[in-house]
Formats: structure tokens, sequence, C-alpha cells
């Protein structure tokens, strides 16, 4: 069963692959990111692990001397001529960046430690000892970066300064808080004034992608004038969260982290050394402090705006998070299972929308606001396993295969009728759909 799924899928990462690492897709996504290359090595370990370490390795290159690993990693074909992303980071201006290739100056979900164990576990035990003790020390020093940099209250949460750098960018979280902080006024002028037509003429997204699927100009406008912003103030997390503009604690950046940590723990322990001290007890904390995030009367997990401290009450499939995190209770775990076999919320014919049906934000074609994403579900599934709901988990795997077996490898499908969305020939629904087809 699914044996063309699989073959199509290796095909899709071969056509992306350029060399020591891959793209998520093609023109439209011709660079190196963070969490794509961790999903992408998570599938070929399925069948040519030596090119999954590789594919992890090659992020090493673009690690910051503080730690922090960047969400993207500048092909070299971009030095050969200026152009948008050259104009829009510049990440030379924080003294810490690599001076080698070229980066963002933002992170992404942490998936590093998730997939060097899981790459791991392909490897018999000599090689696979030699490769944890390799990748051990870089994760150690991101994830110190992570708690001293982005936790200034020392409330145990992780703080994320930017949409990119959640993964999920155009997600109501970040609208909300978008909307509570009030676009620049000249912004919201150009919108009146039908001058998005304008900001579209130098978007990638929409020359390579339907422009009803991706987020609205004036979205993209405003996510850029926030980038902007941390440019100016050089990418120095202190500086940024002393006035930030947009940043949130964020529910999927936190939750990975969580789970991260965990798996930290266990490479360390299989070559026989400990997490240091600090490190140990922040991630100890960390899990507790995730119910800061829990609203009882809506029964639901959320972000929380870090300059309002509120939790910002906009559902998504962020509230399915924690379970990939393991730490939460078993209640909190069933009440979840629950919402997610709602079929007037998170339960349509395709599985799972990134939107609740019945939010004001749901479209089942547009980017984070409803479309179904095979990493959100790969997630889920594995939190599900773990907590022992394991037909739920398995009938999220089936009709998850099946999506994409009918659709082929899209960035994401219309959840209702599960149309094939965004771009084509995606990396990481290839590469998560073999590790679902092979796990």
């Amino acid at each position: 069963m699914y044996d063309d799924l699989f073959q199509k899928s290796k095909a899709v990462l071969a056509k992306n692959d350029r060399g020591g690492w891959t793209v998520p897709a093609g023109d439209l996504y011709p660079h190196q990111w963070l969490w794509d290359s961790c999903f992408i090595s998570i599938g070929l370990r399925h069948y040519d692990v030596v090119r999954a370490q590789t594919e992890l390795r090659s992020l090493l290159r673009g690690q910051w001397q503080n730690g922090m690993f960047p969400d993207i990693i500048f092909s070299d074909a971009r030095r050969k001529g200026l152009d948008l992303d050259e104009l829009l980071w510049d990440s030379s201006v924080n003294q810490h960046a690599p001076n080698h290739v070229d980066t963002s100056g933002v992170s992404q979900p942490p998936m590093l430690a998730e997939a060097v164990w899981r790459v791991g576990e392909k490897l018999d035990e000599t090689a696979r000892l030699e490769w944890f003790r390799e990748m051990l020390p870089p994760i150690i020093k991101f994830h110190q970066w992570l708690y001293n940099e982005r936790d200034p209250r020392g409330e145990g949460l992780i703080t994320v300064i930017h949409p990119y750098e959640s993964g999920l960018d155009d997600s109501p979280a970040w609208l909300d808080e978008l909307e509570a902080q009030g676009a620049p006024r000249w912004i919201n002028i150009g919108e009146k004034l039908g001058l998005g037509i304008i900001v579209n003429l130098i978007r990638r997204d929409t020359r390579h992608a339907d422009s009803s699927q991706r987020m609205s100009n004036m979205e993209a406008l405003s996510f850029f004038v926030a980038l902007r912003r941390l440019r100016k103030q050089k990418y120095d997390s202190k500086l940024i969260l002393a006035n930030p503009y947009l940043a949130i604690q964020d529910l999927v950046f936190n939750c990975i982290l969580i789970r991260a940590n965990q798996r930290l723990a266990e490479i360390a322990k299989a070559i026989g050394e400990e997490l240091p001290g600090g490190l140990a007890k922040q991630a100890k904390r960390h899990e507790s402090a995730i119910e800061k995030l829990w609203d009882e009367e809506a029964g639901q997990y959320f972000s929380r705006s870090f300059s309002r401290k509120e939790l910002i009450k906009e559902p998504s499939v962020a509230t399915f998070m924690p379970l990939y995190a393991g730490c939460i209770s078993p209640a909190h775990a069933k009440q979840l299972v629950n919402l997610l076999n709602d079929k007037m919320r998170y339960a349509p014919t395709w599985p799972i929308p990134s939107v609740p049906l019945d939010s004001p934000y749901f479209n089942d074609s547009r980017y984070w606001q409803g479309p179904t994403w095979i990493n959100m579900n790969w997630l889920i599934i594995d939190g599900l396993e773990r907590y022992g709901f394991k037909d739920e988990a398995k009938d999220l795997r089936d009709k998850t295969l099946r999506l994409v077996e009918q659709n082929g490898c899209s960035e994401y499908y219309n959840p209702l009728t599960g149309a094939p969305n965004g771009a084509k020939n995606f990396s990481w629904t290839a590469a998560l759909s073999i590790d679902l087809l092979k796990s």
C-alpha cells in the first residue's frame, strides 16, 4: 500500500536536492530553512541516512556565534546579484552573524534535537554515538541562547519576535497581535488607496503561487516593516524585547522546544553526558510554565502577548501542540482530543485545518488561516501516540497519507475538498509522508 506515494515522495526530495541541503520548493523557496531541513532529514533517514546527516550538518554553517540557528541560510546563488532578501535582512549588522554565509536575523521552531535523535535511530551503535557527540554541543548552545535571550522576565516561556520565526506566519495569533499593536498609519492609508498591488510586485511568493492563497499584501507589508525594525535593532534580542513591536510567547515554538529538551537529554544520556545544570533546570521549569497558556473556560491552550501579558484567545491548530510537548496532564490531553474530533471545528473531511471552521479567520485556501499542513498533522500524530490515543493517531495518519496520495506533495491543502494549494513538490510534505509510511 502507498508504494507509489513513497516513490513520488523520494522524487520530490531528489528534485529539490541542492547537494548538501534541500530547498523547500523550487523557485518559491530557493534557500535553506531551519525546520524544513529538520523535517526533510526525518524522511531521508529511511532510505539514505548519510544524506540525512548531511542535511542537518549543513545547518551548522549558519549558526551564529551566540548560538542562534537562523531560520534561513541563503543560497550561494544569492551572492551573484542583489535581491530583496539581501535588502531586507543584512544579517551582517549583528556581530555574531557568520561571515562565510548570509542568513536571516531570526530563528525558527527548534526541531533540530528531534531530527538528530531520529536520524541517529537509523545508524549502528558506533556511528550513532559519534553522531550524537558531534551534534550535541551546537544544540546545547542553541537552547541556552533561547533561554538566556528570549525569556527576559524569567517566566519560563520563550518569546518569539517575528511571525516568520514562529513558522505559522499569518496565523490568527499574529494577526490579532498586529491589530492590537496597530500597523503604521501609512500602511492603513495605502490599503485604503488600493496600493497593495505595488507590494505584490516585490513579493516572491505571489510570483510563484496563487496570490489568493497567500497572506494579504497589507499583512505582508506589515511583517516587512516589523522585520525592518528588527534589523535597525541589529537583531539584538535584549534590545528588541525592551520595547517590542510584535512579540508573543508562541505556543507552537514553546511546545517544540519542550520536546526538543527531552530529546536533548536523551542524546546526552546515550553518550554518557549530562546537560549543563542551568539548562536542565530551565527545561524542567519550561514544562510547568506551559500551563500559563491554558485557558480553563475555553479548554484550550493559546499563545500569549508579551507586551499585553494576556492570552491571545484566537483558536488555531497550535492548541494541539502541547500533545507533542508531552508534558500536560492526561485530563488536558483528553480535552484536546475531544476538540480534535469536533466536526464543527477541527474534523472536516481532511485533517487538520490550521484554523477551526467556526473561526472568523477561517479561509480554506489561505496559508495559515485554514488549510491543512502535513507537518502539523505529523507533530500531532506523534503526540497522540505517546499519550496513548492510538486509534486517533492511526486515523489521522491514514487520512494524512490518503490526502497526499490523492493530491500530490503540495505545500498545504484545502481541508474541505483536499485540493492542493501553495507550492507544488513541497519537500517536508514528501519527507514526512515517507516517515508516516515507514515508521
